[in-house]
Order: structure tokens, then C-alpha cells, then sequence
């Protein structure tokens, strides 16, 4: 199965290569007998006839021979069956041909069960040869249907034309009968070899109704997991309602749990290092996560199919196990929601509580500010960050931004060092609202030099073109480290050994709670944020 998220709304069929195929039909012979290269197509070939007689003779014969092929056409086993389905479940059906309107009409004919009126639209070689240049089946398509590329699942033998689909952004499945039974994936595109395999593909593109994801989807999607840790009792399947993991060898039971809510492109990758990254703040490894999915209304299997392989891949590349959860369909959300409760460990000596923070203190910081902020806003936002003026190229790097959320590692790093008291990541709220939790939790005041805080080109150009904060703005990717003024210098060369940038922007003050301030050598006030500066963007 492909990793892709698809809303199909209308099938198209190459006719003669996939719903009835003449048995006497030579595509090859065809092209050699009026001078077509093997790698254009018949209509862009007749196009590019200068002499308009021999436009006339070339498609004389081109008729002569299809009407040939058509007599003794066939459809595969299963076509008519396979053809209702998707009548049932509501789909534009739709065909094309590089042949003649009376090709067409003779392959229809003989399919039994169709006549044009079943097909809506019915596209020949006339209509690919009415336009100059030639275009391609989903540009005529998507005129036809007014359904965007995407929308449009195009069905065919025709290696030239599956590319061409791909191109224009269309899901392709290419069909051929001396493949392997199973579905697999050509050149980025599903394959099948038979027609009634069909079926499989479009249902992962068909919206689910409310209510949980069907059993027989979610053991599918289950099956492609590897469930080796060997502390896993039961495994998620099913039927089963829990998890159970073998505890006994270790010493303490980190928990944590948080939803993401503001992402919906990644938001498996975001669930998984947001929680894990809360783990390893306290030392700990992170080890188990269970997630609750809750989907809108109109989700497909595909998009849901998505979030999981995002789930599982960021789960196997962090050595952590996917132990359990609950996916459903709701009108409660309008788009995804992902709630993560993770699971880590770690030796009782070894355990890192922000109470141990001290007066001298240094508060260091790792990256820079709103890292998660400028991938989110790239990501969902990136057509209103065009319309004002930011360029292709620095979006693309805003999203880029993504890969670097994950402070596990130089969390890791930290943990190693007896000079670290105390670990927080930012998350909602930002920076600001991240150095105030720090703050209560562990009971200290916290001087923060302002000049010292980095922040990103990126981020404060799209912050300042939106006009928020980028102090506010959610920020998983950077992490708060406090350590002893004599070990200070060692971490920051350790950390910044393994290609992360750290910084140390202030100090731990005496007892009590507060960030104080200072700017260009003059004390200002701290900045609050009662909610979290990308909410002004929904």
C-alpha cells in the first residue's frame, strides 16, 4: 500500500487497455504502420502532421485497424462487477481513448453492461486533437469533471500515459495482467493485475462514515507494524482494549501525555516527538506510546492509513513502540487531532527533577525560538505567506524546519553531564511561556538576557509579515537546560560537537517564581501570552 493520502471522487479508464481489450489490437503495429514514435502518442502525433493529407491518410488507417481490433474485444474477469461497485459508492466514472468515436462506440458496445451514457465524460481522439498542444487526459478531465488533479484516479495499461497522469498530479493505478497477484507499487503508482483489485485501492480513497475505523482497516494498517520489544505482554490488535508491558526491571516510570491540535500535515511526527521530548526532558528514555486518533467526518482510509505510517515510522526511528490506542470518525473535530500519552524510563540516581535547579545556575538554550511555529506555519499557512511576498524558496525552508523538533539528543547529552539541574522544551506559549513554567516548577526567579535569545532569519520574517511574536509562538525543537556555572562550558561544547547550536541567554536567581528581564542593558518587562501566538492564525 502506498503512503499516500488520497479523495478520490471520479475514476478514469484508459478504455482499451483496461475495461475492454481487443484481443487483435497492436498498439506497436499500430504506430509503426503511420510513422508514430514509440514514446508519443497517436493524437500528438497526428497533430504534428504538417500536410493535412497526410493527417487524412495517417488516421484513415488508424480507423481501419481499430475497427479491425474492436470486433473481437473482451472485457478482463470481474470488469461489470467491479464497475458497479463504484456506481454504489458514488464515483464519476469516466473514459478515454485514443481512438476513433466509432472505436469507441464498437469497445463499449462489446463491454455489455456500459453504453456512453454510463461514462460522463467519454473522451476520443478528436477531442484530444480539437486542442493544440495536445493535453493531456487529466487537463481534460479536470476540465470536464471540475475536480481538482488529485480527485481524479486514472486506470491504465499505457506506461506513457500513466506518467503523463502522474505528472499532472493525478493518483495512477497501472494495470497489468502478468504482474504478481498482489498489489504492488510501479514507478510510485499502484499496480494491480486484476480489475476487482480495484476495489481495494478506491475504498482507501471513498470518505468513512462517523464512528470507530473498521476492523478490517485498522488490522491491515496494524499489519504492517514489527512489534519486537520484548517488555510488550499484549500487543495493540483487534479486539484488544489495553496494552500490557513488563515493568519489572525497572526502576522509575516517566508518564506524559499531550494532543496536537494546530498541525494537520505531519501531525504523526508531530505526536510522536512532541510526547517524546517531554520524556526525556526528566533523563529518561522514551519507550511506549499510545495514541488516541480522532478524525473528521469525510476522512478517507488513505489520510487515516497516513497518520499511522507517520505514527509508526517516527515510533521505529526513535526505538520506541506504538503499544496501543483508539482511532475513530467524529463531527467533534473538524480536522485531525492526535493525543499522545507516552511512556519512558530511567534509573532512580538518574532522574533529572527541575527542583534540584540552584541560585548561579545557567540557563542555556538549545536552536532557537519557535522552531515547531515557523514548520507549522509553512506548512498550513504557506499560500497566505506568498501573497505576501515571502518567496517559494524560503517557505520551502520554513518547512524544513520540521526535521528539527525532536530534542531527544541533546537532552540525551544533558542527562549525561552531573552539572545539569534541570530540563524544560518549549512548547505552546513559546519561549516566554516555557522560561515561566521552568520558573514555578522549579521554584527559582530566572534573569534572562534578551539579546542573548536566537532566533531565526526565517522566523522573524514570517512573524513579522503575519505581526505576531515569535517569544510566543509554539516551539517544540528547543530546550531549556539549566547547569552548574562550573560544568557550563563543558555542555555547550558537548552539545555543540554534535551539530546543535546552544546558546546561554540568563541565570537562575535566588527562591520564588518570575522572569526578570534585562535588554540592551536596561531592565523591561517580561513578555505573557494568554494563549499561544499561532492561534490569531486559525
Amino acid at each position: 500500500m502506498q503512503n499516500q493520502a488520497m479523495h478520490i471522487k471520479a475514476v478514469f479508464f484508459h478504455l482499451e487497455s483496461t475495461l475492454v481489450r481487443p484481443i487483435k489490437l497492436d498498439i506497436h503495429r499500430f504506430k509503426a504502420s503511420i510513422g508514430c514514435p514509440a514514446k508519443t502518442t497517436t493524437p500528438e502525433y497526428l497533430q504534428s502532421l504538417s500536410k493535412a493529407q497526410d493527417q487524412i491518410q495517417a488516421q484513415t488507417s488508424l480507423d481501419r485497424l481499430e475497427l479491425e481490433a474492436a470486433a473481437d474485444s473482451k472485457s478482463p474477469p470481474g470488469t461489470v462487477e467491479m464497475l458497479r461497485y463504484l456506481e454504489l459508492k458514488g464515483l464519476h466514472l469516466a473514459v478515454f481513448s485514443h481512438g476513433s468515436p466509432a472505436f469507441v462506440d464498437h469497445l463499449l458496445k462489446n463491454l455489455n453492461w456500459a453504453s456512453v451514457r454510463n461514462f460522463d465524460p467519454v473522451i476520443s481522439r478528436l477531442e484530444f486533437m480539437a486542442t493544440t498542444p495536445t493535453p493531456g487526459v487529466v487537463q481534460l478531465a479536470t476540465q470536464k469533471l471540475k475536480l481538482a488533479a488529485d480527485q481524479i484516479l486514472v486506470v491504465t495499461a499505457d506506461s506513457i500515459i500513466q506518467r503523463q497522469a502522474q505528472n499532472a498530479g493525478a493518483v495512477t493505478v497501472f494495470f497489468d495482467p502478468s504482474a504478481t497477484p498482489d498489489m504492488a507499487k510501479a514507478e510510485g503508482a499502484y499496480q494491480i493485475s486484476q480489475l476487482d483489485q480495484l476495489k481495494k485501492i478506491v475504498r482507501q480513497g471513498i470518505p468513512l462514515p462517523a464512528g470507530k475505523l473498521p476492523n478490517d482497516l485498522l488490522r491491515e494498517f496494524l499489519d504492517q507494524f514489527d512489534f519486537h520489544d520484548p517488555s510488550i505482554l499484549i500487543n495493540p490488535g483487534v479486539g484488544e482494549d489495553t496494552a500490557a508491558i513488563d515493568v519489572e526491571s525497572e526502576e522509575v516510570l516517566v508518564l506524559k501525555s499531550d494532543p496536537i491540535t494546530f498541525a494537520t500535515d505531519a501531525i504523526g511526527q508531530y505526536a510522536v516527538l512532541v510526547n517524546a521530548n517531554d520524556i526525556a526532558t526528566s533523563g529518561a528514555t522514551p519507550r511506549w506510546l499510545l495514541t488516541t486518533l480522532l478524525f473528521p467526518c469525510g476522512v478517507t482510509p488513505s489520510e487515516i492509513h497516513k497518520v499511522i505510517k507517520e505514527l509508526k515510522d517516527f515510533c521505529r526511528r526513535w526505538q520506541i513502540t506504538l503499544c496501543g490506542g483508539h482511532t475513530e470518525i467524529t463531527d467533534a473535530v473538524v480536522r485531525p487531532v492526535v493525543t499522545g500519552m507516552m511512556a519512558g524510563t530511567v534509573a532512580r540516581r538518574n532522574l533529572i527533577d527541575k527542583r534540584n535547579m540552584a541560585p548561579g545556575d545557567r540557563v542555556l538554550l538549545t536552536k532557537g525560538v519557535a522552531v515547531e511555529g515557523t514548520a507549522i506555519i509553512a506548512r498550513e499557512f504557506g499560500d497566505r505567506l506568498a501573497e505576501l511576498g515571502l518567496a517559494d524558496s524560503e517557505i520551502d525552508r520554513c518547512r524544513q524546519f520540521l526535521a528539527n523538533i525532536s530534542i531527544i539528543t541533546e537532552a540525551q547529552l544533558a542527562a549525561q553531564s552531573r552539572a545539569t539541574s534541570a530540563m524544560h522544551d518549549v512548547t505552546e506559549g513559546g519561549l516566554a511561556t516555557a522560561l515561566e513554567e521552568l520558573s514555578i516548577a522549579g521554584g527559582h526567579r530566572i534573569k534572562i538576557d534578551m539579546d542573548a535569545i536566537p532566533v531565526f532569519g526565517e522566523t522573524r520574517k514570517i512573524c513579522r509579515l503575519l505581526q505576531i511574536q515569535p517569544l510566543g509562538l509554539i516551539g517544540s525543537g528547543s530546550l531549556l537546560i539549566c547547569c552548574r556555572e562550573t560544568g557550563c562550558k563543558s555542555l555547550l561544547q558537548t552539545i555543540r560537537k554534535s551539530g546543535i547550536e546552544i546558546s546561554c541567554i540568563g541565570e537562575v536567581l535566588d527562591s520564588g517564581q518570575g522572569i526578570s528581564a534585562v535588554e540592551k542593558g536596561r531592565s523591561i518587562d517580561w513578555p505573557q501570552f494568554e494563549v499561544d501566538e499561532i492561534t490569531r492564525l486559525f
